[in-house]
């Protein structure tokens, strides 16, 4: 099985202040582990090309794009919202992570590579159709997904979120797509405080109470999402690959183990198997104890790549 990973330097470069979790430090955090245990060399590493304006566009109004190249600074920070904010490099970095997305479902559906992670910053699902928040610019999943169906005329697409937060920006943008199946779980009551009522057919969501560990995690992924994705019938599955679920991770209070996010990522990689060919795209999105995210991020591409 051949699993390409890709980044950009510029994804490192995206700094919010030495005070903000989503950090630089997330990224080095991943190819230090990638690299210390020899798995990196295992992997094809693509350097993500800019995603177009097109291809955003697909994804967000382009009112919105046109306002992110302008708030773009030259010094200093400007903020989106209260959470998010830009330096000089933060928009060529936004560009590469959604275009890293783009190229790698090109890569996976070409059949170049098996699967694929991209390691990448800022991270996407909260970024709706015409605002930012929750640390996301673009939203790297949706407009991956949109790509996958509009350039290379996939019929159905699923999107895979283990995020502690609901993937609000995602639903946003794909609520009520028929060629879209989204299935995620989240800690609830906790931001973006949305997913309960959810804004489309093709919007399975499952709320966690804070404490949940493994075994109901285990059981919510085996009673709600394989049935789900096997209704369904995927030709692609998408993953937001959010590791702040870990009970480790001080920004929330669910508690699952390192061994949960290898077998989650086991039980994907068999639905994808199943339905879509083992046709995977994984895309970073939370996760800030950063021992606990480098080991996961390891355990995750270590099951993509059959290691």
């Amino acid at each position: 099985m051949s699993t390409a990973f890709l980044t950009h330097p510029d994804c490192a470069a995206h700094d919010m202040g030495s005070h903000h979790p989503e950090s630089p430090a997330r990224v080095r955090a991943i190819e230090q582990a990638l690299n210390a245990s020899g798995l990196m060399s295992r992997l094809q590493r693509i350097e993500a090309p800019a995603a177009s304006v097109e291809q955003i566009e697909r994804a967000h109004s382009s009112g919105y794009v046109e306002s992110i190249a302008a708030a773009a600074p030259d010094s200093g920070l400007t903020y989106l919202d209260p959470d998010t904010a830009m330096n000089r490099h933060t928009l060529s970095a936004a560009l590469h992570a959604a275009g890293a997305v783009v190229c790698a479902v090109d890569q996976v559906i070409a059949g170049t590579v098996s699967n694929a992670f991209c390691s990448v910053r800022p991270p996407g699902h909260h970024a709706c159709h015409g605002r930012a928040m929750g640390f996301c610019v673009f939203n790297n999943v949706a407009i991956g997904a949109l790509h996958a169906l509009e350039a290379h005329r996939l019929e159905r697409v699923a999107i895979i979120d283990f995020d502690v937060h609901h993937g609000n920006g995602t639903e946003d943008i794909l609520s009520d797509d028929p060629r879209v199946l989204m299935v995620g779980s989240f800690q609830h009551p906790f931001y973006p405080g949305s997913g309960v009522n959810p804004r489309g057919a093709n919007m399975l969501n499952v709320p966690l109470a804070a404490g949940t560990g493994s075994a109901a995690f285990r059981a919510m992924v085996e009673q709600v999402w394989v049935p789900a994705i096997d209704a369904f019938g995927p030709q692609l599955i998408l993953i937001s690959a959010g590791f702040d679920a870990h009970r480790d991770d001080t920004l929330a209070s669910l508690a699952l183990e390192d061994e949960d996010y290898t077998w989650v990522s086991e039980r994907i990689v068999d639905m994808a198997a199943k339905h879509a060919r083992g046709r995977i795209v994984s895309s970073l999105e939370g996760g800030y104890e950063l021992a606990a995210l480098a080991r996961c991020v390891h355990r995750h591409i270590a099951v993509l790549a059959g290691v």
